[in-house]
């Protein structure tokens, strides 16, 4: 009985694990995608329809969307304050794209909307290890 539960267990966490390896890659792809494609043309309304359709259907994201009443006008308004400091590509990070797409900046940055551009990107640098 005791390794039939275990064996459950283990079914259970392995589909998690491959659940949430397929998300991560999915994120990473599209992140990439948008930052070879929008680097140099940060400005394209095409950018903030492809983060908001993005983010709006994210599972992880959708939430914090609605928590704290995000719209699509606020996306060119946080790559704007992330510019200002934050316009170097590292690897595949790119600070004004790449901070909507993980829960804790996305989440930061709505919570301190107010904040300094150069603190609000840093703390963005922070989370990337940049």
């Amino acid at each position: 009985m005791m390794s039939y539960i275990l064996l459950v267990i283990l079914i259970a966490l392995t589909l998690l694990f491959i659940i949430e390896m397929h998300y991560t890659l999915k994120r990473s792809t599209k992140t990439n995608e948008l930052i070879q494609t929008y680097v140099g043309d940060m400005h394209n309304p095409a950018l903030v329809d492809e983060i908001w359709n993005w983010i709006s259907q994210d599972r992880k994201l959708r939430p914090i969307i609605k928590k704290y009443g995000m719209t699509k006008d606020d996306i060119p308004y946080f790559i704007n304050k992330l510019m200002t400091w934050g316009d170097f590509k590292k690897g595949r990070r790119y600070i004004p794209i790449s901070s909507f797409f993980f829960t804790t900046p996305l989440k930061y940055m709505l919570k301190h909307r107010d904040a300094d551009p150069k603190k609000l990107t840093m703390r963005m640098m922070n989370f990337f290890h940049i």
